[in-house]
């Protein structure tokens, strides 16, 4: 489990990075007059990388498909590093002019079509190796790791903020992380390249071709439809309460960088802490009710609580409101992933999963922090955010009463047996 979430890690830890430096980016790459014009062409970048997401769903998901778990994999890590070092490297505006913005964003999209496959090839691993009855448990390790970089990232922005002054954060500070994240590689390509293809795969007695696999994905299009619904929850709460976090306590709320990162920090360890559990409750209970308690609780208090953190910025509240939306993606997300690889067929499962979270994350979830702050900007309201977190919870909601209506969601178990 340690061996192939590892590379997940580095995936999530460098967009956590880019969201929590936004500002930074923005001066190095898109100076502009109006710092908010700046903000938003930073965060549309940051956004821009999930658009490929659906593309390398398809392409590289079919890739996994056909030639296994362990060659996707590594095929993903190595796109994956060249957009990390790329971004930590390139020169700013002021160097290359006009070129500079073309050059991150490329990145940012060759870095979007490796993520389209990890997280499903990830979890696609992680359920093919599970135990019996443990599926839940296993798999919520895809988004342990996650949770792992969430946490890394945010210490290091902590030790940055004490070792360097705001202004030297903004004009170099940010580089700092990216560059070490890439130091990461090699171990991590020596990891992956030591993993087993999964005997569930090496089992299999017929290995389609690629045409096959996308006539396959697309007759099946209304379970890519219905997984792209239950994702858009779990991308949502994630982004929301990760990598906008830091700028909505900076920018939104005008509390300090420190507190932010503070918050984010423990945002990660309670997430860490929360997934296996809630992953091996999904086993014992099955999926459908830790799916619609989460989703409820989403719909009811997202605004409230927001508003209630807008009416009196501070620490404890953001901090109370970050963790209870933590509370809500563990208990949702732990259910989730698992179950959308046992809804996907076994010939399109790595492509069906990474093409339903990719189109979730690439037009709801990635888009998380520019939205959030569009609809501050046009509104002047600051609990905005929890109209977008509300919406997505009613497509979650909607998604799992719509597929449990087709069939029952059981624990694993059971699910691995009618299998």
């Amino acid at each position: 489990m340690i061996r192939v979430s590892a590379g997940n890690f580095l995936e999530m830890y460098d967009f956590m990075v880019f969201g929590y430096y936004a500002t930074g980016i923005a001066r190095a790459f898109f100076p502009s007059q109006s710092a908010y014009a700046s903000l938003m062409l930073a965060l549309a970048t940051f956004g821009s990388g999930y658009l490929m997401r659906p593309l390398g769903a398809v392409l590289l998901g079919a890739y996994m498909d056909r030639h296994g778990r362990r060659k996707g994999l590594l095929l993903t890590l190595a796109l994956m590093a060249v957009g990390t070092l790329a971004t930590g490297c390139l020169p700013g505006y002021r160097t290359l002019g006009l070129l500079a913005p073309l050059f991150v964003v490329l990145a940012r999209l060759v870095q979007g079509l490796s993520a389209g496959v990890e997280i499903g090839g990830v979890s696609v691993y992680l359920a093919e190796i599970a135990t019996p009855g443990r599926k839940g448990f296993y798999v919520a390790w895809q988004s342990g790791s996650q949770q792992a970089a969430v946490i890394f990232a945010a210490l290091f922005g902590l030790a940055l903020t004490h070792w360097l002054p705001p202004e030297q954060m903004l004009d170099w500070g940010w580089r700092v992380p990216i560059l070490a994240g890439s130091m990461l590689v090699p171990l991590l390509l020596m990891l992956r390249r030591s993993l087993a293809e999964t005997d569930e795969f090496r089992a299999r007695k017929q290995r389609h071709p690629t045409s096959e696999i996308w006539r396959t994905l697309a007759a099946n299009w209304r379970t890519v439809i219905l997984g792209m619904m239950l994702s858009t929850t779990t991308t949502v709460t994630f982004y929301l309460i990760t990598a906008y976090m830091p700028t909505f306590g900076t920018t939104i709320l005008h509390l300090s960088t420190r507190e932010s990162m503070l918050v984010t920090l423990c945002v990660g360890v309670s997430n860490l802490a929360l997934l296996p559990v809630m992953g091996a409750v999904s086993d014992r209970v099955g999926r459908r009710l830790p799916l619609i308690t989460a989703s409820v609780a989403a719909l009811v208090t997202a605004y409230p609580a927001l508003a209630w953190l807008a009416a009196g910025p501070s620490f404890a509240r953001l901090l109370a409101v970050a963790l209870w939306f933590s509370a809500i993606f563990g208990s949702y997300n732990g259910a989730m992933v698992v179950y959308l690889t046992e809804i996907m067929p076994a010939a399109v499962r790595a492509s069906g999963f990474s093409l339903a979270y990719s189109l979730a994350t690439g037009v709801f979830g990635g888009f998380t922090p520019t939205v959030s702050t569009w609809l501050i900007h046009v509104t002047g309201n600051r609990a905005m955010p929890g109209v977008w977190l509300s919406f997505a919870a009613v497509m979650g909601l909607a998604a799992t009463l719509l597929l449990s209506s087709q069939t029952a969601l059981r624990p694993a178990e059971l699910a691995a047996s009618k299998a």
